[in-house]
């Protein structure tokens, strides 16, 4: 299939899985605007995430190396019938005069730009932030990130408050209804996103967007704090749930947001022609407790943050729920607006029978191959096994047994492999050698074994553990995207040329890609 071809089909009202089966790395430094990651490497346990209905429309891209060829087979074992291949892959998408786009969650990226231009969402510079915070002044700053985000680094003073909860608790956080409120990410997007959801909810505070984040902080020369714990996120009293639900329903009135019932949910995901997604917009706890079975656990602001790691189908539909409303309803607003197909579910306690967090490794669909203990491993060496191991290549990096050497899925024929001798994999995830076994075995290695990777155990089994800080090379370790991966660490150059891409995004896109996106302003509601 040509690049014209898929430009064309990406553009058409069907449903498409447009996966780029490259590794991580060679994914960030260039990709379509519409494309999803869907590493080789992990293909059989992506593949039923991101595209869960078999039946969808598949087109695959790799580097023009043929590894869509393999990635194809993988998916036919798996069921999916409708696959096609990007002649040529990327390069060939490049050589078509379409723009391959740097970095990562472009689309969500690219809305957050768009969105700041359309609405004229106020932000506010980090040196007068620092100076409100600095004489004292009143004013409210609560970071939108995951708590984990929080924890590797925040601004001093800043109130963990992830984007989705933000409508929900805030007024259980701030009583003063003249407080200005500043939203602070680490970079744009969130940041954005998150002031303008208060805005459109009808909060009378004055609320403004942090300008760049955290990163636009550290290079205005101030200091963040690390390994800060996030405060828990508060309840909400009766009156407060009140507030909530009249917030909720002129929420949806206001902008005509779809809703559905349980019976029309049962209905779609029995309905094989399509893909439904169904995603629980709550926190963490929330969910565990108790959540609508068959439901995959997707914060709503990271849901909009991160499209393409959760939704690999354009045009399907896309549900979501939450029992009190307000999380699902802006996570709504904001994937319709990025030109999904996404509803509320109707939905209350009596709903969620389901316990328990998402299961960690659902099934990659991997071989049932034989284990290994640490303590025979030496033995097995010394009598000429080969000891690969496929961890990520910068853990690689940071420790290894002494004799393995480093291995990649797409790459295992490259590695001269002796089909004589055994072969011992290892991973600190273990679908990655799991399914890299399955290409040892269509290669003529008899029954690969899987070593658990577990440090502690190999030093106990008297292993020499070692780290390689350049191997694998940069060149080799195509599962890491280097474009600017040290942000964060204070790389101040980094962080400029990471703002730069972020607010170059819009620039780069085409009309069908702008398209996509819904323009104008929310309807206007009051806050109760």
């Amino acid at each position: 299939m040509s690049a014209l071809d898929v430009k064309t089909m990406l553009s058409d009202a069907r449903e498409i899985a447009f996966l780029d089966v490259r590794e991580h790395g060679q994914y960030g430094e260039g990709h379509p605007f519409f494309s999803v990651n869907c590493p080789y490497s992990l293909i059989e346990k992506k593949a039923a995430e991101l595209v869960p209905n078999p039946a969808a429309r598949v087109v695959l891209m790799d580097d023009g190396d043929g590894i869509a060829l393999l990635a194809i087979r993988r998916l036919q074992t798996l069921g999916y019938g409708d696959v096609s291949i990007l002649e040529g892959g990327a390069p060939a998408w490049a050589a078509a005069g379409f723009q391959l786009f740097k970095g990562v969650n472009v689309p969500s990226k690219a809305f957050g730009e768009l969105v700041e231009h359309d609405m004229d969402t106020p932000s506010m510079s980090a040196d007068e932030l620092q100076r409100r915070l600095t004489e004292g002044e009143p004013i409210a700053l609560f970071d939108g990130r995951t708590p984990a985000e929080y924890a590797k680094m925040n601004i001093p003073g800043a109130v963990s408050l992830p984007n989705a909860e933000l409508g929900l608790r805030l007024p259980a956080l701030l009583q003063d209804p003249l407080m200005p409120v500043v939203i602070n990410c680490a970079g744009r997007t969130r940041s954005i996103i998150g002031a303008q959801t208060l805005l459109n909810l009808g909060f009378r505070n004055p609320i403004v967007a942090l300008r760049n984040g955290t990163q636009g902080w550290q290079l205005a020369g101030h200091k963040l704090n690390h390994g800060a714990t996030a405060t828990p996120m508060p309840d909400l009293s009766p009156k407060e749930l009140v507030q909530a639900r009249t917030r909720y329903t002129a929420f949806v009135k206001a902008n005509d947001l779809p809703v559905i019932d349980q019976t029309t949910l049962k209905k779609w995901r029995e309905d094989r022609s399509r893909t439904t997604y169904l995603f629980d917009t709550r926190s963490d706890a929330e969910f565990n407790a108790g959540h609508v079975p068959g439901s995959c656990h997707a914060p709503g602001g990271q849901l909009v943050q991160a499209t393409d790691l959760w939704i690999g189908v354009r045009n399907a539909r896309v549900v979501l729920s939450d029992p009190l409303g307000l999380r699902a309803a802006t996570t709504c607003f904001w994937l319709r607006r990025m030109g999904h197909d996404a509803y509320i579910l109707d939905t209350d306690e009596s709903d969620l029978s389901q316990r328990g967090a998402d299961p960690d490794g659902a099934s990659d669909n991997g071989g049932d191959f034989a284990a290994i203990a640490a303590t025979a491993l030496a033995a097995h060496l010394k009598n000429g096994a080969q000891l690969f191991d496929l961890s990520p290549g910068y853990e690689f990096r940071n420790g290894h047994i002494a004799q393995a050497k480093w291995a990649i899925r797409p790459r295992l024929k490259q590695q001269g492999i002796d089909t004589a001798c055994p072969v011992i994999l290892t991973s600190s995830d273990p679908a990655l050698a799991r399914l890299a076994a399955i290409d040892l075995v269509e290669m003529g290695i008899d029954a690969p074994l899987l070593l658990p990777h577990d440090p502690d155990e190999w030093r106990s089994a008297g292993l020499d553990i070692i780290s390689t800080p350049s191997v694998p090379t940069d060149a080799d370790m195509i599962d890491f995207l280097f474009f600017v991966h040290d942000r964060h660490s204070g790389v101040l150059e980094s962080a400029r040329r990471y703002l730069e891409w972020e607010t170059g995004l819009i620039a780069q896109m085409d009309e069908d890609e702008l398209q996509t996106f819904q323009t104008g302003p929310a309807a206007a509601t009051s806050s109760p």
